[in-house]
């Protein structure tokens, strides 16, 4: 293998495009006898971990895959038609309320693979109710939400896995290390893709299709006529780019980009100090259907350019063209690039160290569900536990609220506010509609 390009199997971008929500209906549950997988020598279903899916849309769809000693018992989804399908493709049992899931006793974790709106209740109250988590990335939708997302894992002890799929693959990995192990030399500066912003939408009403609850899907945002475009991600920017319900590309492949940022530069527990954004403060971008696919990335992104700086002086620069879900470290001695699970560093032979003699080493994941999985059986924690995937996440939110204010921010890790700044820490939360509210504390 040529060391100065490492390289494995490319995995395709993961967008989430899933619901969950709290209204009730329960299909029959399908048995399985116990030792039935064991005579194949596969571990029976008493001995596997129990899982439920709340949202089951194309995400939650796409993690469905799980390892032996995993297996599907109960799927729940706002549509109706759409958990019942599921459901029987995977003989398993169905609800329209996920809190059905949390109160069963087969059910030993949760899979959230819901629109970020829906991240923090279930996920908080899976934890009250015993369960572990896998939730999809981005973490959160605000600041505060990840935080009590953080405390409620560790105040009952549950194993949280944030869907953060780079940490589980291996030329993610090596390029991390390649960086922990200073090949470039000591990094000045990182580059990655100037993600854009949420839009702000107005969307004509169309008929509520059958058996979804659309009033429960808003959850805790306002209420706005159904439009098939914010439910479903199709050829139209949908729930993912619009501003009540996510926060844009910013964090939705931000949300990888930046976690690849904060493992190599060994900032898991910490984020950047300074935030600031050439052009002022960004305008609302509003999309009304239809108009043309990108004319509001190109508004949210061009012109807002977004600079961080770390305590350490280390600056990550937003710039058009550059990897959109990894980034470019750049030091004394040249650059790594990591990117589509694939490495490249100029000049070539900054990776021809034998791996052998790297002196840090990460974790290793090949499987991030396997190894939630096997974290729930040793209750020890994954390899993007819940206040990486909140550390990761509170960077993508930072590059929003700067647009959003329009002028440098200070910006504390530890306290994880803007001293003395009354309009920016306004951003750290949103008003959130009854009762969908997350509790004051946990």
């Amino acid at each position: 293998m040529n060391p100065s390009r490492i390289a494995t199997r490319s995995r395709r971008r993961f967008l989430q495009k899933t619901l969950t929500g709290a209204a009730a209906a329960t299909l029959a549950p399908c048995f399985v006898p116990a030792g039935v997988l064991a005579a194949s020598g596969k571990p029976a279903p008493s001995d596997r971990v129990g899982i439920g899916y709340i949202g089951v849309g194309r995400r939650g769809n796409q993690l469905m895959r799980l390892p032996p000693a995993g297996r599907i018992v109960a799927v729940a989804d706002l549509d109706r038609s759409r958990a019942e399908v599921t459901a029987a493709a995977r003989a398993c049992r169905a609800a329209t309320d996920y809190r059905q899931l949390l109160d069963a006793k087969d059910v030993d974790a949760v899979v959230v693979a819901t629109p970020d709106h829906w991240h923090a209740l279930p996920s908080i109250q899976a934890c009250q109710a015993g369960k572990d988590v896998y939730c999809e990335k981005p973490l959160s939708l605000t600041i505060r939400e990840g935080r009590l997302m953080v405390q409620a894992a560790r105040k009952y002890n549950r194993v949280f896995q944030t869907g953060s799929q780079r940490r589980s693959m291996r030329g993610h990995r090596l390029g991390c290390e390649l960086v922990r192990n200073g090949a470039a030399g000591k990094i000045h500066t990182v580059l990655i893709q100037n993600y854009p912003s949420p839009w702000e939408a107005r969307f004509p009403g169309q008929p509520v299709p059958d058996g979804l609850d659309w009033d429960a899907w808003c959850g805790q945002t306002a209420p706005v006529p159904f439009h098939r475009d914010i439910f479903v991600q199709r050829s139209q920017p949908g729930w993912i780019s619009l501003r009540p319900y996510s926060g844009g590309e910013m964090t939705g492949t931000g949300a990888h980009g930046f976690d690849q940022i904060q493992w190599a530069l060994d900032t898991d527990h910490t984020g950047p100090v300074e935030i600031w954004a050439e052009g002022g403060k960004l305008p609302p971008v509003v999309y009304e259907a239809p108009e043309p696919l990108g004319r509001g990335d190109r508004l949210c992104s061009a012109g807002f350019r977004v600079r961080m700086r770390y305590a350490s002086g280390i600056e990550v620069r937003l710039e058009p063209g550059e990897s959109a879900a990894g980034a470019a470290f750049v030091g004394e001695n040249g650059k790594i690039r990591i990117g589509n699970n694939e490495v490249t560093t100029n000049p070539e032979d900054l990776a021809r160290v034998p791996q052998d003699q790297w002196q840090i080493r990460l974790p290793v994941s090949d499987d991030h569900l396997a190894n939630w999985i096997a974290c729930i059986q040793s209750r020890e924690r994954p390899i993007a536990d819940v206040e990486i995937g909140h550390r990761s996440a509170i960077v993508c939110h930072l590059g929003n609220i700067v647009r959003w204010v329009g002028r440098k921010l200070t910006w504390d890790p530890e306290s994880e506010t803007f001293p003395g700044d009354e309009e920016a820490n306004r951003y750290l939360s949103r008003p959130m509609r009854a009762p969908y509210q997350l509790p004051e504390q946990i």
